[in-house]
């Protein structure tokens, strides 16, 4: 169940926004291995002078932070960081151009339907 935000300068993108989304979303399947329909991907643009970046990153510079359920592999961090460098090139972004930052967060401490995460079963695993 994990809840990323994408964070860029505004405008590059332009039309490709939604495909922009949908290319961190099949990351984060083939990353992680979470299913398709497990979905919270949300992107924030910036006007060029609301971010200041390292001297040595590109116009495109974005950040990735996904806040996910403990329990990931550094295997499965590994693939997730190939898989969003690799889903974001066709949209000429740099490797060097991407910060991906994991924030993991117990089940205990995510709410969903009311409940604690702990408390609901998934359909998928975390500890892969």
């Amino acid at each position: 169940m994990p809840s990323t935000r994408i964070e860029t300068r505004q405008g590059w993108l332009g039309a490709r926004r939604g495909e922009f989304i949908e290319a961190v979303q099949k990351a984060l399947v083939a990353g992680i291995r979470i299913p398709d329909r497990d979905r919270c991907v949300r992107l924030a643009e910036y006007d060029a002078e609301a971010m200041i970046v390292p001297p040595h990153v590109g116009p495109h510079y974005t950040i990735v932070e996904i806040s996910l359920f403990t329990g990931r592999s550094i295997e499965a961090k590994r693939r997730l960081y190939a898989e969003l460098v690799a889903a974001v090139a066709p949209f000429g972004l740099a490797p060097h151009d991407l910060k991906v930052i994991l924030h993991e967060v117990s089940r205990e401490n995510w709410g969903l339907k009311g409940l604690p995460g702990s408390e609901i079963e998934l359909g998928f695993k975390v500890d892969v």
